[in-house]
């Protein structure tokens, strides 16, 4: 979710927004604090408006004055930008995590997987009895992940059809390659780059109400998911919303896959401790799994730099 709204900004404006997961961690404290007020599936909807139309006047007050002047320039004041809502959250919800709870309707679980020696592996819908879990192992899988994959899903086709199927999204694609064109068809070039910035904002807005109820809303939500999209990005193809999905599923797959393997090449070919680069070698696939996405990343970069889904401007 948060990879395609990174990618809307980046391919419509050419801007790398360095403070998307900022967007994103907003976006859950102002739902939190808009469900206090008038319940969650208001706010569901009020807080991506909400920060769109803060990413849309920061791109109409700031961003535009620096575009100018090259992406380097765009680069700073949306590094810079991340850190100003960073303090911001801090003053006004605190430095420590707030109780942003799923409402009713999403707590419990999705399904239950059951594994038990007598009848084998079955799929229950929803909270499986006590009684079938006593005697069998039970894995459940949580209603909040269903609904995010749920809206990620919506969310993608969505976009896609608003870029290639709609009037707005071959105007926002045509004014990014040929403005002056565009603005001689009378449309308003600088106010479709705001409209892009600040729905790309909403995107990241969305994305963090429903990682706020499905994970923490802290502070630090923003660094957690902050370097993780631009892998995402980079490996799907920069610009490329496909991309963006296939990388989404490759690096999420990449994440956690390899927790479950908990053996290093020193145990699979017998090595001792008198081997050369023994301490590495010991190192098990769980242990090395954070790091997993961004050796893929450089190794995209080494012999793909376009990226797995991504074009390359000649």
């Amino acid at each position: 979710m948060l990879s395609s709204g990174l990618t809307l900004i980046f391919s419509m404006m050419g801007v790398l927004n360095f403070a998307h997961a900022s967007f994103y961690m907003l976006g859950a404290y102002i739902a939190y604090t808009f469900s206090g007020w008038l319940g969650f599936w208001p706010a569901l909807l009020l807080a991506p408006v909400a920060v769109g139309l803060l990413g849309a006047l920061f791109e109409r007050g700031v961003l535009r004055r620096v575009h100018r002047f090259g992406h380097v320039p765009e680069l700073l004041i949306t590094f810079g930008l991340s850190y100003v809502i960073l303090e911001l959250v801090q003053l006004i919800w605190g430095r420590v995590a707030v109780p942003f709870n799923p409402p009713a309707a999403l707590q419990g679980a999705a399904f239950t997987i059951i594994q038990s020696p007598a009848s084998g592996l079955s799929l229950v819908l929803g909270e499986a009895a006590p009684a079938l879990c006593s005697a069998a192992l039970c894995s459940k899988f949580p209603l909040t992940r269903a609904f995010v994959m749920l809206v990620a899903l919506a969310m993608l086709l969505a976009l896609w059809l608003m870029l290639t199927r709609t009037r707005l999204g071959l105007v926002i694609q045509a004014a990014l390659t040929h403005p002056e064109m565009v603005e001689a068809l009378g449309h308003n070039v600088p106010r479709v780059f705001m409209l892009v910035f600040g729905s790309g904002c909403a995107l990241a807005a969305l994305a963090g109400v429903i990682g706020g109820i499905t994970f923490v809303t802290e502070p630090a939500m923003a660094t957690i998911v902050g370097s993780i999209i631009f892998v995402v990005v980079v490996v799907g193809g920069v610009g490329s919303l496909a991309g963006a999905f296939v990388g989404s599923i490759l690096i999420g797959l990449l994440q956690t896959l390899p927790l479950t393997v908990d053996s290093s090449l020193a145990s699979l070919f017998k090595l001792g401790p008198d081997t050369f680069g023994y301490p590495l070698l010991k190192l098990t696939l769980a242990q090395v799994a954070p790091i997993l996405p961004y050796l893929l990343m450089v190794l995209i970069l080494i012999f793909r730099p376009k990226g797995l889904l991504g074009t390359r401007d000649e």
